[in-house]
């Protein structure tokens, strides 16, 4: 049975963008099931399949799985042959250490620059604390390129779980004009170049639900 994965609004949903970019860009078959945030029917639909009540959520025939890092780990138990985390050990331990502060961290900058993909030239105040955040990103992305950089751009030489948890920012700093150093551009060049991260954006510019910010996800 084909997994299902349970959305919400691809303009807003930065929770929902890394679990749909890991299976996407995985090339792992699955069912995609959009639900609009914050209309009547989200609660009900969402609540039926998680007791969390957010998105995203995975279905693995009658099994749930929610919170976009818990789907991340069972992605990469259930497709090894993936390799979606870095087969060097260390690698592999720098590449959850950086993916696990991306899902608990940056709140600063998640309150000051929602995800909206298809929003340009935004300008918000970068407070102390949103520069932080944003310094402590770019530091990540550079120095993940420094050691372990190669042609294609990503984190960790291949595509990773860590890019999955990254490419929402992408989004943000496109939408709210962050400089991005060429010492941490391979990283968001490649993501926009990817053709699943294409689709999305083309598909949150058909969406027209409006949304104020991605709270309903993890």
């Amino acid at each position: 049975m084909k997994p299902v994965l349970f959305i919400g609004n691809k303009n807003y949903s930065s929770w929902s963008l890394r679990a749909w970019f890991l299976l996407s860009q995985a090339e792992i078959d699955f069912e995609e099931v959009r639900i609009p945030l914050d209309t009547p029917e989200f609660s009900d639909r969402i609540g039926s399949v998680s007791p969390a009540g957010k998105v995203p959520v995975l279905m693995l025939g009658d099994c749930p799985v929610w919170d976009s890092l818990a789907i991340a780990e069972t992605v990469v138990e259930r497709w090894p042959e993936k390799t979606l985390w870095p087969s060097d050990a260390r690698m592999r331990a720098r590449a959850r250490s950086v993916s696990a502060e991306m899902h608990s961290g940056f709140a600063a900058l998640r309150e000051a620059m929602p995800m909206n993909c298809r929003a340009m030239g935004r300008k918000v105040t970068l407070t102390d604390a949103v520069t932080a955040d944003i310094n402590r990103i770019l530091g990540i992305w550079s120095d993940c390129h420094s050691r372990y950089g190669s042609d294609k751009g990503w984190l960790f030489e291949r595509f990773s779980v860590a890019d999955a948890m990254y490419a929402p920012v992408v989004f943000r700093f496109r939408t709210y004009g962050i400089a991005v150093p060429e010492s941490a551009s391979a990283y968001p060049e490649q993501v926009m170049k990817s053709k699943a991260i294409q689709s999305w954006l083309a598909a949150s510019e058909s969406e027209t639900e409006l949304v104020e910010a991605d709270e309903k996800g993890h």
